[in-house]
């Protein structure tokens, strides 16, 4: 097999790998997003409950 060739099927076997890829891709935005306002909702939690027992924190 020539080189030209082999590299001309690896190129085409390439394209279809990354198309199919493509399909199957997670929606990454909305995770993404998910997920940081559930941290920015546990953050609040956290400073809700600190400040209802009445504890301080001080930095050094």
């Amino acid at each position: 097999m020539h080189a030209d060739i082999h590299l001309t099927l690896h190129t085409d076997r390439a394209a279809e790998l990354r198309h199919e890829a493509q399909e199957f891709r997670l929606p990454r935005a909305r995770l993404r997003t998910r997920v940081g306002w559930t941290m920015v909702e546990f953050g609040l939690r956290l400073a809700r409950s600190g400040a209802s027992c009445g504890q301080t924190f001080r930095t050094a």
